[in-house]
């Protein structure tokens, strides 16, 4: 095929919506498509998601919608790159059907159990065998609640997958998870290939699937696959990655000192650095590219704090919205404007479904604390972007304190569509805030990794391709407003931490 006529497909399945784009040799976006969907949480702390009907419907539609409005020869398309939510735990069938439902990342603590079964199974050698404690969006404990709660479906289990690797499984019939993914798996790999001597707690090696890189070609479209996407068979496809390492590299934060902040249903950072990191709080494994390295941590609460602020305080701007009307999160922007930086004395936790990073807290709680009789519901909301940008800002923190200088800062995701939000985590932190050109994210990462693996570029050619779109710059006087505020915002949760463990 000419270079030139060569194209590259990305499709991201996120938490509650997946995209997709076409891209051309030269990296450019010819189309984009997208499809919205739902996740389930039957109770408390329980959050699910049909992997047969939303992760792999998505990127069949997504597939096919991107290929008939843009009329290309689905011959084409050279390369396909698939990315989705990361630190899922979905039970296939030897089919590659699920078992049950997906169980979802680290906002899922159901396992909490689990994990103390784990430290008491471990006893003194807990802090050996794993580098860092387990948390709610470590996966090993999730195949072990499996194994307690569901010993049926643990006994016709063939593979214990994540998402990226059930849909790449789905499109090619090979098991493969990238290196930056299987370190959620801990202690199942270890130092690129399955740990056979910590399985036995868990389930058998051959349950696993086996470690390639991000970038590596490992398959290829079936007929059943291709029937289904619209591609043709034989379409080489990639062994894809969690959707927050794609979107990482969709913005070029792969060079040493850059944090990617990801603003979408939750915050999730991703830090770059020369060097692998074992010891103290933050940990830095592999990163997707051969010879790199991160450092990665997410929050449980970010897009999905402010949809429930739409959805429970704003839901006449939501009804505006659905009758044609102006965006419910741009209007819920407009009304928070007069308020001030520190919203007249408000903090809100954002531990509205416990917390990871950087408390590591799944029973934590969200709180507003210091309502005054002349706060409204724009304080409310100032409040909780408010107290997103504190959590944000703890964890810059926590990378300095462990000699890891940020140089530079990229947001991506759904939530730099948001202004006020860029401004308030630029004031809150001090620092420039810097937008990339193409904001879609993962899938374009999954593209331009197609791209890498098929010999079109280099990552140093790549990265000339990212282009900043703009600059949040922070103001001092609110910068000065946070400041006095980031100790009352640690406090808040420290004095109530053992009240929020208890339960009423």
């Amino acid at each position: 095929m000419d270079r030139e006529n060569r194209l590259f497909m990305g499709v991201d399945v996120g938490t509650y919506e997946s995209k997709g784009v076409l891209v051309d040799s030269d990296c450019r976006i010819l189309l984009t498509a997208s499809q919205k969907h739902d996740l389930e949480n039957p109770r408390p702390g329980w959050y699910e998601q049909d992997a047969e009907a939303v992760w792999w419907g998505d990127v069949c539609k997504i597939s096919q919608k991107l290929l008939a409005e843009s009329g290309v020869d689905p011959a084409r398309v050279e390369c396909v790159g698939l990315s989705a939510l990361g630190c899922d735990c979905v039970p296939v069938d030897e089919a590659c059907r699920p078992l049950c439902n997906a169980i979802l990342y680290g906002i899922d603590s159901r396992a909490q159990e689990e994990i103390e079964q784990i430290k008491d199974y471990y006893g003194d050698r807990y802090s050996q065998v794993f580098s860092h404690p387990l948390v709610s969006s470590s996966i090993a404990p999730k195949i072990l609640w499996i194994k307690n709660h569901l010993p049926q479906v643990y006994a016709k289990t063939y593979k214990f997958l994540t998402a990226s690797s059930y849909l790449t499984a789905k499109m090619t019939g090979r098991y493969c998870i990238d290196q930056y993914l299987s370190g959620s798996f801990a202690p199942l790999y270890r130092e690129a290939r399955i740990n056979e001597k910590e399985c036995g707690l868990f389930c058998r090696p051959d349950q696993l699937a086996q470690i390639t890189r991000a970038p590596d070609i490992v398959g290829a479209v079936t007929p059943e696959a291709a029937a289904a996407t619209g591609l043709l068979p034989g379409t080489r496809v990639l062994t894809g990655t969690g959707d927050s390492g794609a979107e990482s590299f969709s913005c070029g934060a792969f060079t040493p000192g850059t944090l990617m902040i990801q603003l979408g249903s939750t915050c999730f950072y991703i830090y770059s650095t020369d060097r692998p990191l074992s010891d103290g709080p933050v940990q830095a494994g592999p990163y997707l590219i051969p010879g790199t390295y991160c450092a990665a941590a997410g929050t449980n609460n970010g897009g999905t704090l402010t949809r429930w602020y739409r959805d429970r305080l704003f839901s006449e701007l939501l009804e505006k919205e659905e009758a044609g009307g102006e965006n419910a999160y741009a209007a819920m922007a407009k009304i928070a404007e007069p308020v001030p930086a520190g919203s007249e004395g408000l903090f809100t936790l954002p531990y509205f479904a416990g917390e990871r990073a950087p408390i590591d807290d799944p029973l934590a709680k969200g709180m507003i604390f210091g309502l005054q009789s002349h706060h409204t519901k724009a304080h409310l909301y100032q409040s909780a972007l408010e107290g997103i940008g504190y959590s944000i800002a703890q964890y810059l923190d926590l990378l300095e304190e462990n000699r890891l200088p940020v140089k530079k800062i990229i947001a991506v995701g759904g939530g730099t569509k948001n202004p006020r939000w860029l401004q308030i985590i630029a004031d809150m932190l001090d620092r420039e805030v810097l937008v990339p050109q193409v904001t879609i994210g993962a899938c374009y990462g999954d593209a331009l990794l197609c791209a890498l693996a098929c010999g079109g570029y280099g990552l140093a050619q790549l990265g000339e391709k990212i282009q900043i779109a703009r600059t949040v710059r922070p103001i001092p006087e609110n910068h000065s407003v946070y400041q006095k505020g980031k100790p009352v915002f640690r406090a808040l949760y420290t004095s109530t931490r053992e009240l929020m463990h208890q339960t009423f």
